[in-house]
């Protein structure tokens, strides 16, 4: 079913489009069923949880946090993270260019 369900997405969204996929609450094997059919953006809402995933699931997967992100949290993603969403203060931004440049990144 998800391999099914990805195919038509990707038939009717444009390919300048980047799909990402909210797995947030789902388990891992379903991530990694979407990955095998070449998806690999991928959004979670809670940081605990996407680094759990990160760990588990292959490396090339692009995360995004696409939910409330506190500060003192960003260390956590900071390594991996591909894209953060919804950054709601300049004191957030500080810290995740902080972060970044810790980890030799932009983020």
């Amino acid at each position: 079913m998800i391999v099914t369900n990805l195919k038509q997405i990707k038939d009717d969204v444009p390919a300048a489009l980047t799909v990402v996929a909210v797995s947030k609450t789902k388990p891992a094997d379903a991530i990694q069923q979407a990955y095998e059919a070449g998806h690999v953006d991928f959004g979670e809402n809670k940081v605990q949880e996407l680094c759990q995933k990160h760990e588990k699931l292959p490396k090339d997967i692009r995360w995004h946090m696409i939910g409330h992100l506190q500060r003192n949290k960003v260390k956590y993603i900071a390594p991996f993270v591909h894209l953060i969403h919804g950054v709601d203060s300049e004191r957030l931004l500080n810290e995740i260019n902080k972060q970044g440049a810790k980890n030799d990144r932009i983020i």
